[in-house]
């Protein structure tokens, strides 16, 4: 058994004792039951608290990945109703998921489809299973809360602008919890709860347009539902960054919403991190001068009261919607003999930048460039951004006209369409790293911007994966470009400018990229979609890798690497597991070197989180999503 390094921020103090008793006392009720290995539940989106994306556990190895085989599946219910349930209580949603389940006290938790469902984690057998009335829950997963003595445990998830909490044991709404199970949260969002001793922390959802609502996170109590803070993500007056808005721009402004997968928290310094999205509009700034806090930024706050502690911006005023996405992986890096509380954020314009999380000063240095402006009449884009020193970029952020793929990459069909696509785009125009959007005067003729990364990154919501033993940091990342120009909108529009495309709507609408039968090819040089592992001792790559392939390519031409914003995780046994690409491969690959150790092709894309467990019989299981159907593997 490897031996390896754990970082005390695991899990909280709470859940960490509910855990060892109830299988203290499973184990005494049955004796045959193979003892748990410590970390051998997946109890946070993430495994742990801090997101780091970690099992200790090591029964799968760099040796025995190749022998994986399927042991159970589970197709999700498609709006049948739960057992006892009426049949006009019916969800409203579709089948495509992006959960992952987590698994505490051998229990496996999950939202599927209409549903939250407890299984048995060894064979998929149902323990209970609760429609959700009214609108569908969250696609994305649930969060566990151990109880306190007088409340039962809970499984609490979000449905729209319901936080909704279940009784662990029964499936069945505990009245206990706000209004008889069901909170109110005002405004929606379609994420997982966090849970961190007897605080609830939910970000927000709030539309694009400029009318939207407040995307504030807010946390409640556990027990009651009673609120208990909310954190402005516009900086308000008397706070820092108010004075990086205009004039009163800062007023009744929407977006700017936390709006993550998950949260992140520091236990022993209790701190939550809140990864903060774009002002709006997306792509026209005119009305919003200055560099727009908290907006596109990381901020630290007292997850106890919600109280301001600092603030990190990837980008301001931003124009591309190029927000971070994913919470940041929390871990210790130690250099010249000091230990740095460290994080790792990563972001849509394909950076990571790795900060100390005491002070959110970077931990490898962060330098202002001067980047390209805009010419759009009333946008004063900033003059400046901030570049990590290292890491280097995680995903392609320039495009030059060798850049253009040609029939030796993949094919002459795919090349010459995407000539034409340049062609009926008056041309396309890069000037490297956040290029703005170009303006086309009304009669002018057309000619495109064309911006790496596109709107979906970069790095997406997966969030990063963090191995103590390496000390690597893996993040997916993939290189889909996107075209566009900005145009006088008409008259009673939000914004008098915004972003116009050629070709309309439909799949792949103002990305880089052609349709060829019915797969999206980017029209640059591949790799198109990456794994990289950052050694974040020394803030450098260990190694990077494409991941996916493109079926419709000759053999020798596949690995391009494909579109994917899911993440990985990885293991004490060397093995990093991660889905994600639309080419619906499942692989095992090994941490240190990036060598594909195992790929399974399932029937559906796996645009989901793994995760990894071990049942009462022994074994490590390790699961993922694959669309409408829970997945298993284990060794033979």
């Amino acid at each position: 058994m490897r031996i390896t390094w754990m970082i005390a921020l695991v899990s909280t103090a709470a859940i960490a004792e509910f855990f060892m008793q109830s299988a203290g006392a499973q184990q005494k009720n049955n004796p045959k039951q193979v003892p748990k290995a410590a970390g051998g539940d997946w109890p946070f989106y993430r495994h742990d608290i801090a997101g780091s994306g970690y099992s200790p556990l090591d029964q799968i190895t760099v040796q025995n990945a190749g022998r994986l085989t399927q042991a159970w599946s589970y197709r999700f219910p498609v709006d049948a109703p739960a057992p006892g349930a009426k049949a006009k209580a019916k969800g409203g949603g579709g089948p495509n998921s992006e959960a992952t389940p987590i698994v505490v006290n051998d229990v496996m938790y999950l939202p599927a489809g209409n549903h939250v469902m407890a299984l048995e984690p060894e064979s998929g057998r149902e323990i209970w299973n609760y429609l959700v009335a009214g609108g569908a829950p969250s696609r994305r997963g649930v969060a566990y809360w151990p109880g306190d003595g007088r409340n039962p445990p809970r499984i609490l998830v979000t449905a729209g602008r319901r936080l909704i909490a279940l009784n662990a044991n029964t499936g069945k709404l505990d009245p206990g919890f706000a209004n008889e199970g069901e909170l109110d949260m005002v405004v929606p969002y379609n994420s997982v709860p966090l849970v961190y001793k007897n605080v609830v922390v939910v970000g927000a959802n709030t539309p694009a347009g400029p009318l939207g609502a407040p995307g504030n996170a807010r946390a409640f109590d556990a027990r009651t539902g009673v609120k208990l803070w909310e954190f402005s993500s516009v900086a308000q007056p008397g706070q820092p960054g108010h004075d990086t808005w205009e004039g009163e721009s800062w007023k009744d402004r929407s977006g700017i919403n936390a709006w993550p997968f998950y949260f992140t928290v520091d236990e022993r310094r209790g701190l939550v991190f809140l990864p903060l999205a774009s002002p709006t509009s997306d792509f026209y700034g005119g009305d919003r001068k200055g560099a727009n806090l908290y907006g596109n930024s990381v901020v630290a706050v007292d997850i106890e009261t919600g109280k301001y502690k600092w603030h990190f911006q990837t980008i301001h005023h931003d124009l591309w919607d190029h927000d971070p996405p994913a919470p940041p992986a929390l871990f210790d890096i130690v250099r010249g003999g000091t230990t740095i509380p460290a994080l790792a954020l990563t972001t849509k314009s394909g950076y990571m930048y790795i900060l100390n999380r005491e002070t959110g000063q970077p931990v490898f240095g962060v330098e202002e460039r001067p980047v390209p402006r805009s010419d759009v009449p009333g946008e004063q884009a900033f003059p400046t951004q901030p570049f990590p020193v290292k890491p280097p970029p995680i995903a392609r952020n320039s495009y030059g006209p060798d850049d253009l793929v040609t029939a030796d990459d993949t094919t002459a069909e795919h090349a010459q369409a995407c000539r034409d696509l340049i062609a009926r785009n008056g041309g396309v125009t890069n000037l490297g790293a956040f290029t703005t959007w170009a303006y086309r005067a009304e009669g002018a003729p057309v000619r495109s911007s064309l911006v790496f990364p596109g709107g979906l990154g970069g790095a997406n919501w997966g969030g990063v994966a963090w191995d103590p033993d390496l000390r690597y940091a893996f993040v997916v990342s993939q290189d889909d470009g996107a075209l566009g120009w900005m145009e006088k909108t008409r008259e009673g529009s939000p914004v008098p400018y915004d972003k116009t495309i050629l070709d309309g709507a439909g799949p792949g609408r103002g990305n880089f990229e052609v349709r060829i039968g019915g797969v999206a090819w980017p029209c640059q040089k591949p790799p198109w979609g990456r794994l990289t592992a950052v050694n974040t001792t020394t803030g450098d790559f260990a190694w990077q890798i494409p991941l996916g392939i493109t079926e419709g390519l000759p053999e020798a031409k596949q690995s391009t690497g494909r579109p994917a914003l899911a993440g990985a995780i990885v293991t004490a046994g060397g093995v990093l597991f991660v889905g994600s690409t639309d080419d619906n491969r499942f692989r095992g690959i090994e941490a240190r070197t990036g060598k594909q150790l195992w790929v399974t092709k399932l029937d559906r894309r796996a645009n989901a989180n793994p995760i990894t467990y071990q049942g009462k019989d022994g074994k490590q299981y390790v699961a993922i999503v694959a669309t409408d159907t829970l997945v298993v593997f284990a060794l033979p």
